[in-house]
């Protein structure tokens, strides 16, 4: 997964289409979510479309698995993943995540049933990260 600074610099050169083709391409770039992992618990409430997030740790670093059934929304849920994978779960729960897309002013490039789930989706990511870096 490309680094967040990286995203931004090539969105920032990009407009309207490619934009939005840059965000499928992202999504396509996640890491394969088995079906199986695909379950009410890992779901994320309040998205318009389906979105599965799943939490794995090594040596205290998140690394999350996830997925949706609509390629932009993947494309944002890609971005929200990578401003925070494979980061010590301490620094993730204490990190501000809206801060971190804001470059990308989401709201006002995506219509809202595509980020109305965002929020959601990142009090899940940080919930994760306080709970595994609590132990």
């Amino acid at each position: 997964m490309r680094d967040l600074s990286d995203i931004q610099e090539e969105y920032e050169f990009l407009e309207g289409d490619e934009r939005y083709r840059l965000l499928i391409e992202l999504g396509r770039e996640l890491d394969e979510m088995p079906d199986a992992l695909k379950t009410d618990a890992t779901l994320v409430r309040g998205c318009s479309a389906s979105v599965w997030v799943y939490p794995t740790s090594d040596k205290g670093k998140l690394h999350f698995l996830a997925d949706s059934n609509a390629a932009i929304t993947k494309g944002i849920v890609a971005l929200v993943i990578a401003a925070v994978q494979d980061r010590p779960a301490s620094e993730v729960a204490e990190m501000d995540i809206h801060a971190a897309l804001e470059p990308f002013d989401l709201k006002n490039q995506l219509s809202s049933n595509r980020t109305q789930g965002v929020p959601n989706m990142i009090a899940l990511v940080k919930q994760h990260a306080a709970r595994i870096a609590a132990g």
